[in-house]
C-alpha cells in the first residue's frame, strides 16, 4: 500500500504547473517503476483512483510503461499471469475514459502473448466467463461487470486478426486462436444478438442506448473476425447472421431532422458496420457467402434507392450508400452476383448511380463557399492535386462512379456479328458461331448518357446570345454526365481511337467554349481529359491542351472562385505529361505556365513546371535559363520571406524546389547529351546565366535579413529546405569560373551561410541528403581552384565583438558530416568518401593544420561510434567506417589513438580492418592510395 499511496503522490505532481516539479516526479516515477509491484500499483489506481484525472494518468503511464517494457523485449518477453488477470479485472470494471487507454495497455500484452506466442490460455475462458455474466447479457441481474466493457476487450483482442498475420504465405490458414474465439464466444454470442435484433425491431423503434451499444459492438467483432479469415465455427451460422443484419439494414431511416438522437446515431454506425461485414463476405468469403447473396444484394439495392434524397441525408447515411455501392461492385465482379444484379443494371443507372451525381443549388453554394472543402466531401478523390491530403475515405458519389466503371465492363447478352460487321442481339443457337459478347457500357450507359444534351448551344453563346439560352436543369444533370464519363476510362481504352474521337470532340471540348460563370463544367471536363489520358488520340493534342490552357488562364467570376478549374487543369495537364501525351510545341506551354506564375505565385502552378520540364527537357534544355531567371525574377518580387508569413513562405520553399527540379534536370540532360569534358561555349553561357539568377535568391534568402538587421538584432537567414537550397547552391558554384565571378555571386559569404545551416541539420532522411554531399563536394573542388575565403579560418568579427573567429566553411561542413555518419545510414559510403575528400584539402599553415587535426578527432569519434553500433551487422555496413578512421589515422595517428584508447577500442579497430582488408582488392587499393596521399 505504501507503494501505491508514493505512485499517487507522484502521479498527482505530473499536473503541476511548476515544471521543476513535474521533472522531480517523472524522475521518481521512473526509479519506481524499478520495483515489481509497479504496474500492481498503477492497475489499482487506474480502477480505485482518488479523481478522474488520477486513474487516466495511471492508466496512461501503465500503457507507456507496458509498451516498453514488452515491445522492447521482443519475442523474450514474458509477462506474469498474475499480472494480466489483475488486468483483465480492471478492464472489466473500468469507467469509460479510462477504459478507452487501459485496452491499449491489453492491446500490448494480447499481441505479445496471445498473438505471438499463443500463450495465455486461460484468456478466452475469462473472457466468454465474464461476458455471460454481465450486466446486460444477464437481464436484470445484479453483475459486478459491465457488458460493453466486455464487448470491448473482445473486440481488442480480436483487432490483430483483421489482417493476415503472414501474408507471404499464398493461402494463409485461420489462425488456431481466431477458431478458438469464435468456438468458445463469437458463435454463442449469435443467439444473444439474434434475441436482441428481434426484441429491438419488434418495437418499431430503439430500445435504450446500451442495446444499441452491444450490436454496434458485436457488429464491429464479428467484422473484425471475418475480414480477411472465416473460422470454421462462424460459417455454418452465417444464413442467420445475415438475415439478422439485413433486419437491421431495413430498419435504417433516412427521414430525420439535422440533429441526430444517440439512438439513431448509433443504429446508423450499426448499419454501416454491417455494410463493411458484407463487403468482407462477398470478397474473400464468396464460397461461404453464396446462399445470402440474394438477400444481400436486395438489401443493398433498397439501401441505394435513397440516393434520391441524397441532399437530404446526414453525413453518416452518406457514407452507409458509399458502402452499399461498394458492395454491390464487388459483387457484380463474381458470377453469381453479376446473374443477381445484371436486370438490376437499368434501375442502378437511373434511379441510384445518376441522381448522385448531378448537381444541385445545395452543391453549387458549397462549391462557391469552399471548393477545396466541397472537394474532399463530394468529388472523387483524384479530381485536382489538392486531394493528396484528403482524408475522407466513404465518398458516395466516388463509390458510385467506382459502380459504374465496373457496370460498364460487365458482359451483356451474347451479340451476333454480321459479315459486314454490325452487331445485333441474339439468341443462342446450338452449333451457331461468330457470336461476341457486348460490354453494357455500349448497350446501357452510353446510350443512357446520349439522353442528355450539351446544356447550351456554345456556336450560339460566342455568337453573343447570352446566359437565356442556358437550360439550368439540363446544367445540373451534364455535371452527371460528365462524372459519368470519368469512370469510364476502362471501358473506352477498349474502343476504336475514332471512338474516344468523337466523345470528347462533340462531348467535352464545347464546355471550353461556354459561359464563363460556370466553372463547375469546365473543371469536371479537365477531370475528365485527365481520366481519359493514357487512350486520347494523338491527333487531337492540339485541341486538348488549347482548351486546358483556357481553364488555366481562367479567373475568379465576382464571389465565384475558379480555384477548382485551375487545379484541375493542372492535374489533368501533368496526367497528359505523364502519359507521353505531350503538346504540339513544348515552348508556348512552358511561357505560359511562367506567365501565369510571375502573376500568381500559386504554388499548383510550380508543381505543374516541374512536371513540364521534366517530360520536355529535349526540346526546352535550350530554354531552361531563360526559364530560371523569369521564375527567380517572380520570386525575387516578393521580398524576403518572413517565417511569420507563412503562405508567402510556402509559396518561396515551392519556388526553390521546382527550381531545383529544373537545374538538376537541366544538368542531368547536359552531361548525359554532351558530356563533362565537352561542355561548349553555348552550355557556359547557359550555366552563367542560371548561376547569376540563383546567387540572387540565396543572397536574398540568405544575406538580405543579416544586412537589414539593425546591430544588436539577430536576423536568421530563411530556412529553406536545404536539400534543394543545396542543388541551388551546387550550380551557383558549377557557375564560377575564376576569383572574380566567385566575388561577384557572392560564393563565399552564401557559403558561410549554408556550412552554418548544414551544421545545425536535423531532418535526416533514409534516402540520403545527396544534393547535399554533392554540394561539398563541389565545395572543395572550387577551393582547389580558385582558394575561397573564410574556407578554412572564419573571418574575425568586428570590434567591439571579441576576437574570436567565426566558424569557417570547412567547420560548418564538418559538423554536418560528422552528424551524418551517425544519422545516415543509407549513405555511409558517401559520407564517408567525403570525409576522404576534406581531409587531403590543401594546407598552407600550422593555423589551418589545428583545424584538419579537428576534423580528424570529430570524424573518428563519430565513424567509430557508429561502428560500434553496427559491426554485428554485415561487413557492408561497416567497410567505409574503417576506411573513414583510417584516412584519420593516416592524417593524425596521434589524434585517433587519443580517441580510440579506451576500452581497447584501437585493437579492435585494427583487428575489425583486418579483417576487412583480407581478399579485399578494393581495400587494398584504397589503403595504397591513402599511403601514397600521407607520404606526399
Amino acid at each position: 500500500m505504501e507503494a501505491v499511496a508514493q505512485i499517487a503522490c507522484q502521479l498527482n505532481d505530473t499536473f503541476s504547473t511548476d515544471s521543476d516539479v513535474v521533472r522531480t516526479s517523472t524522475v521518481a516515477l521512473d526509479r519506481l517503476s524499478l520495483l515489481p509491484s509497479f504496474p500492481f500499483g498503477l492497475l489499482s489506481i487506474a480502477t480505485g483512483g482518488e479523481s478522474n484525472g488520477q486513474r487516466v494518468a495511471a492508466a496512461t503511464y501503465l500503457k507507456n510503461f507496458t509498451r516498453r517494457s514488452v515491445e522492447g523485449n521482443g519475442s523474450d518477453s514474458k509477462v506474469s499471469k498474475e499480472f494480466k488477470n489483475q488486468l483483465m479485472q480492471s478492464l472489466l470494471l473500468a469507467d469509460l475514459q479510462v477504459l478507452n487507454v487501459l485496452v491499449e495497455t491489453f492491446r500490448v500484452v494480447v499481441v505479445a502473448e496471445f498473438v505471438k506466442q499463443d500463450s495465455w490460455p486461460e484468456l478466452v475462458p475469462q473472457l466468454r466467463f465474464a461476458i455471460q455474466n454481465s450486466n446486460l447479457i444477464l437481464e436484470g441481474a445484479n453483475s459486478q461487470w459491465n457488458t460493453i466493457n466486455a464487448l470491448t476487450i473482445l473486440h481488442t483482442l480480436l483487432r490483430p486478426f483483421q489482417y493476415f498475420l503472414n501474408p507471404k504465405l499464398a493461402k494463409e490458414p485461420v489462425p488456431p486462436q481466431l477458431e478458438l474465439i469464435a468456438k468458445e464466444i463469437l458463435v454463442p454470442m449469435l443467439a444473444v444478438f439474434n434475441h436482441i435484433v428481434k426484441k429491438d425491431l419488434s418495437t418499431n423503434g430503439f430500445t435504450v442506448i446500451e442495446t444499441e451499444r452491444i450490436l454496434l459492438m458485436v457488429c464491429k467483432c464479428l467484422y473484425f473476425a471475418v475480414r480477411s479469415h472465416m473460422p470454421s465455427a462462424l460459417a455454418p451460422n452465417l444464413p442467420s447472421l445475415c438475415c439478422n443484419l439485413i433486419r437491421i439494414l431495413d430498419s435504417l431511416s433516412c427521414n430525420v431532422g439535422p440533429t441526430l438522437e444517440d439512438g439513431h446515431l448509433l443504429r446508423l454506425r450499426v448499419g454501416k458496420r454491417s455494410l463493411l461485414i458484407f463487403c468482407a463476405l462477398v470478397t474473400r468469403h464468396l464460397k461461404y457467402s453464396n446462399k445470402s447473396m440474394p438477400d444481400i444484394i436486395n438489401c443493398t439495392l433498397r439501401i441505394v434507392r435513397h440516393t434520391t434524397n441524397i441532399r437530404k441525408l446526414d453525413f453518416l447515411f452518406e457514407k452507409i450508400l458509399s458502402l452499399g455501392f461498394d458492395v454491390i461492385s464487388h459483387a457484380v465482379e463474381t458470377g453469381l452476383g453479376w446473374r443477381l444484379v445484371s436486370p438490376h443494371f437499368s434501375f442502378l443507372l437511373e434511379s441510384a448511380i445518376f441522381p448522385i451525381l448531378v448537381l444541385n443549388e445545395k452543391d453549387i453554394s458549397e462549391w462557391e463557399e469552399d471548393p477545396d472543402d466541397y472537394m474532399l466531401k463530394n468529388l472523387p478523390s483524384d479530381f485536382g492535386e489538392v486531394l493528396s491530403w484528403r482524408e475522407d475515405l466513404f465518398t458516395a458519389r466516388e463509390s458510385a462512379i467506382n459502380l459504374l466503371g465496373v457496370i460498364s465492363m460487365s458482359k451483356g447478352p451474347p451479340m451476333m456479328i454480321s459479315a459486314k460487321g454490325s452487331a445485333s442481339l441474339s439468341k443462342r443457337k446450338k452449333g451457331e458461331k461468330n457470336r461476341d459478347h457486348c460490354y453494357m457500357g455500349e448497350l446501357l450507359v452510353f446510350p443512357f448518357l446520349s439522353k442528355f444534351p450539351l446544356p447550351y448551344d456554345a456556336n450560339a453563346l460566342e455568337a453573343g446570345i447570352l446566359d437565356e439560352q442556358v437550360n439550368w436543369h439540363a446544367l445540373y444533370n451534364y455535371f452527371g454526365v460528365l462524372m459519368a464519363y470519368g469512370s469510364l476510362e476502362n471501358y473506352i481504352r477498349v474502343q476504336k481511337p475514332e471512338y474516344t474521337t468523337t466523345l470528347v470532340r462533340t462531348r467535352v471540348l464545347p464546355l471550353y467554349t461556354g459561359p464563363t460563370c460556370l466553372p463547375y463544367l469546365v473543371a469536371s471536363a479537365n477531370w475528365v481529359l485527365r481520366k481519359l489520358a493514357p487512350c486520347l488520340p494523338k491527333d487531337m493534342t492540339e485541341d486538348i491542351y488549347s482548351s486546358l490552357l483556357k481553364a488555366l488562364a481562367m479567373n475568379d467570376q465576382g464571389d465565384t472562385s475558379w480555384d477548382l478549374v485551375r487545379v484541375s487543369a493542372v492535374g489533368a495537364i501533368a496526367e497528359l505529361l505523364a502519359n507521353d501525351y505531350p503538346p504540339p510545341k513544348w515552348l508556348p506551354l512552358l511561357r505560359f505556365v511562367i506567365g501565369r506564375i510571375e502573376n500568381e505565385n500559386d504554388e499548383v502552378l510550380f508543381n505543374l513546371l516541374s512536371s513540364v520540364v521534366e517530360a520536355g527537357i529535349e526540346s526546352l534544355a535550350v530554354h531552361i535559363p531563360f526559364a530560371v531567371s523569369s521564375l527567380v525574377g517572380a520570386l525575387l518580387k516578393q521580398g524576403h520571406p518572413s517565417l511569420d508569413q507563412r503562405p508567402g513562405l510556402s509559396v518561396f520553399e515551392s519556388g526553390i524546389a521546382t527550381l531545383a527540379v529544373m537545374v538538376r534536370t537541366w544538368e542531368n540532360y547536359i552531361l548525359q547529351e554532351v558530356g563533362p569534358t565537352e561542355l561548349g561555349e553555348k552550355c557556359k553561357s547557359a550555366r552563367t546565366i542560371i548561376g547569376k539568377a540563383l546567387s540572387a535568391l540565396l543572397q536574398q534568402a540568405w544575406l538580405a535579413p543579416m544586412h537589414s538587421a539593425v546591430e544588436e538584432d539577430e536576423v536568421s537567414p530563411c530556412l529553406l529546405c536545404l536539400v534543394d537550397s543545396s542543388k541551388l547552391l551546387q550550380s551557383v558554384l558549377l557557375s564560377v569560373t575564376g576569383s572574380d565571378v566567385s566575388f561577384e555571386l557572392k560564393v563565399p559569404e552564401l557559403l558561410l551561410v549554408w556550412a552554418d545551416l548544414i551544421a545545425d541539420w536535423h531532418d535526416w532522411e533514409e534516402s540520403g541528403d545527396l544534393s547535399v554531399f554533392d554540394c561539398i563536394k563541389e565545395v572543395v573542388n572550387l577551393n582547389c581552384k580558385f582558394g575561397l575565403k573564410n574556407f578554412i579560418v572564419g573571418q574575425m568579427p568586428s570590434p567591439p565583438a571579441p576576437p574570436v573567429p567565426r566558424q569557417s566553411i570547412i567547420e560548418g561542413i564538418a559538423a554536418f558530416v560528422s552528424e551524418a555518419i551517425s544519422q545516415c545510414s543509407s549513405a555511409t559510403w558517401r559520407v564517408c568518401s567525403i570525409v576522404h575528400v576534406l581531409l587531403h584539402v590543401p594546407i598552407f599553415s600550422f593555423e589551418t593544420d589545428i583545424v584538419k587535426q579537428s576534423l580528424v578527432s570529430a570524424f573518428s569519434q563519430a565513424a567509430f561510434s557508429r561502428f560500434r553500433e553496427v559491426r554485428s551487422n554485415p561487413t557492408s555496413m561497416w567497410k567505409p567506417l574503417l576506411l573513414a578512421i583510417s584516412s584519420c589515422y593516416l592524417c593524425h595517428p596521434g589524434t585517433v589513438e587519443s580517441v580510440l584508447e579506451k576500452d581497447e577500442d584501437f585493437e579492435i579497430w585494427a583487428s575489425a580492418l583486418a579483417f576487412a582488408c583480407t581478399g579485399s582488392f578494393e581495400l587494398a587499393l584504397f589503403w595504397k592510395s591513402e599511403m601514397e596521399l600521407a607520404e606526399k
